[in-house]
């Protein structure tokens, strides 16, 4: 204990030798940040990995929040066509009548072949109105009259030409939603020319 008492007692009284001591124990700079430097590049790789992460998981969920909106949208304009195609008057045979005691008729052109698309389904705005044709046969705005071998009539307007025009003349593509379509998907119809 005496020794202990001389010791501080010493350090106390010769202030300047103690701290030469504690100068015997400082590690060199160089070699802190050597021994720290490993430590460093570490967390700086982890940070460098999480933000990363993060960025991919940030570039993932847009990319999905747009797909779900092209969905929504498209959902949409699905609904938007239906509803259109319920207030338009639906062609049946009460059309049939109708143009019978309208007594519309027009220049015969034959037989044509009909396929059906959906405008809507295509991200066309057009309507289901027109029919796609041959321009060379019926040019843009030409009407006609289309009847069925049940006697249905359709009365359609030539707003479009599709890829079978060229090879094809004597074929039609009806615009028609798609809960629509006749099961049969061709159908073969007299078509006359109404102005």
């Amino acid at each position: 204990m005496a020794i202990s008492l001389l010791i501080v007692n010493f350090i106390e009284v010769n202030p300047t030798q103690a701290a030469s001591e504690k100068t015997n124990y400082n590690v060199s700079t160089s070699l802190v940040n050597d021994t720290i430097k490993p430590v460093r590049m570490r967390a700086k790789l982890i940070k460098e990995r999480q933000k990363a992460a993060i960025e991919e998981l940030t570039k993932n969920a847009k990319a999905e929040q747009a797909k779900m909106d092209a969905q929504a949208k498209a959902q949409e304009e699905q609904k938007q066509a239906q509803q259109a195609v319920t207030q338009a008057p639906t062609p049946t045979a009460n059309t049939t009548s109708q143009a019978n005691t309208q007594n519309i008729s027009g220049v015969n052109k034959g037989t044509f072949k009909l396929s059906f698309y959906d405008p809507a389904a295509l991200g066309s705005n057009m309507g289901y109105g027109g029919v796609a044709a041959n321009l060379s046969v019926f040019p843009k705005g030409t009407r006609l009259k289309i009847t069925l071998s049940d006697g249905t009539v359709w009365y359609r307007v030539v707003n479009d030409t599709g890829g079978f025009a060229a090879a094809n003349p004597n074929q039609l593509d009806v615009a028609m939603p798609n809960s629509q379509v006749p099961a049969a998907g061709i159908l073969y119809a007299t078509v006359e020319v109404i102005g």
